[in-house]
């Protein structure tokens, strides 16, 4: 018998022993006179046992019978469902099994079975809780995550890029080889051309978004004030380019909401790429498109405060293709010619205009793998040049070397010749006439 139940046999046995009114005993028991009436009679009738709810001790209609218990047991034990939750294994055995189970239930089975360990929630850090934006598109999180997304089954190192609105929580992610800015680039034009263009992207420092400046060792860091402004990296470049406004964290926590969703990722989606057998970063995009983000996007988006979408059009002066690229500048000749990525390219005779020569141009080399030369508000056909290799010249002979005498041969012979006595004498020498002799000295 639970508390409720004893307090309830203490108010009627009141109002059985006429201690109080029929009317004060349903005020207190929230029930109608008549129901008082009712299980008053009762109480005569069966004694304490009155107050017991008559399915009490009885099995719930709803139960599952011990068979179904067994095989959600067995489903659970694979390999495959290592580390499911009560929530994301009821979901799966619905939609892979064909059982319907409420969560909670299936949580007690699951910690009967010893699937499953229950946990006390408990905060761990106090943190101002920062309000959402108003408008879907008004801010949108950026941030790449670095994660055993196949668990090892694949050779490949994938990447999980995500894009999170700020306001809404709709989601746009896709998994890449390399955290590079082509990469990056190209999840910003899928972005781009599916919502338009928001007001801000808000990431973090990386050295895609923000470039780092260089010091000496021993010098410090000046003040941003203080030092000049630094050029903007690719995306920084492009983001200006296109009228979006680039906000930095100053920490993890400043983006909680993009870290809290590669939280989420790196738990549901990592299992269901497993149950999916994906083993190839075409089969993570295949799942992560095909059901991943339909599901986030469907159960965790929430509806923005403001109706209103602040992303922007595309119009005609934003040219998607020339921005998202890697930008360049180099000088052309005087034969009007230019070098990129360590090869030679001509500027078409019909496109060659005025000034060209010296000019500074700027290159793009796009997504697709082409490469466009612009000059002012003029694109310039350009063909690479075949440059013929240099033949290296033929080695030269080594000169033959004389044998060097042994050092101890050459200090005898230097003592020999200070020793012999000299043919004549040097004050003799001295009084000859050359003028009057031969070249041979005779006595």
């Amino acid at each position: 018998m639970t508390q409720r139940e004893r307090d309830r046999l203490v108010v009627l046995r009141q109002a059985g022993k006429r201690q109080i009114t029929q009317r004060q005993a349903a005020e207190q028991l929230e029930w109608t006179e008549r129901h008082v009436r009712r299980m008053l009679k009762k109480l005569k009738r069966e004694g304490d046992k009155a107050v017991l709810h008559g399915l009490h001790g009885r099995a719930s209609n709803r139960k599952r019978s011990d068979t179904d218990r067994d095989k959600m047991v067995r489903i659970l034990a694979q390999e495959i469902y290592h580390g499911f939750g009560p929530t994301l294994a009821a979901e799966y055995l619905g939609k892979q099994h064909k059982i319907t189970i409420g969560r909670e239930a299936l949580r007690k089975i699951m910690m009967e079975a010893k699937l499953w360990q229950g946990r006390s929630r408990q905060v761990e850090d106090v943190h101002v809780w920062r309000q959402r934006r108003s408008s879907r598109g008004e801010l949108v999180q950026w941030d790449t995550s670095d994660h055993d997304w196949l668990e090892g089954r694949g050779v490949e190192r994938m990447y999980l890029i995500h894009m999170i609105d700020d306001a809404t929580s709709e989601l746009t992610a896709r998994f890449v080889a390399h955290d590079s800015t082509e990469e990056n680039m190209r999840l910003l034009k899928f972005y781009l051309e599916k919502h338009g263009r928001p007001v801000a992207f808000y990431t973090d420092k990386a050295s895609l978004f923000q470039t780092a400046p260089k010091i000496a060792r021993d010098q410090k860091l000046l003040a941003r004030e203080e030092r000049e402004p630094l050029p903007p990296t690719q995306i920084g470049r492009a983001l200006r380019e296109l009228g979006i406004v680039w906000q930095a964290a100053h920490s993890p926590k400043a983006k909680g909401r993009v870290e809290r969703s590669f939280q989420t990722a790196q738990d549901r989606l990592v299992k269901g790429l497993r149950v999916a057998g994906a083993k190839s970063l075409a089969d993570a995009n295949r799942y992560l498109e095909a059901e991943f983000l339909p599901w986030w996007n469907q159960h965790l988006k929430v509806v923005a405060k403001n109706p209103t979408d602040a992303h922007r059009p595309l119009d005609a002066s934003h040219d998607l293709a020339a921005a998202l690229s890697i930008v360049e500048t180099r000088q052309v000749t005087n034969d009007y010619t230019l070098r990129f990525d360590s090869k030679l390219y001509q500027i078409a005779r019909e496109h060659i205009r005025t000034g060209l020569r010296g000019a500074a141009v700027r290159i793009e080399a796009r997504l697709d793998g082409s490469l466009q030369v612009r000059f002012r508000e003029h694109y310039l056909a350009v063909s690479q040049c075949t440059v013929a290799e240099k033949i290296a010249p033929a080695p030269a002979a080594p000169k033959p070397q004389r044998p060097r005498a042994a050092p101890e041969a050459s200090k005898q012979a230097h003592r020999d010749f200070l020793a012999a006595p000299a043919a004549i004498p040097l004050w003799r020498s001295a009084q000859i006439d050359r003028t009057r002799t031969t070249d041979t000295l005779e006595e």
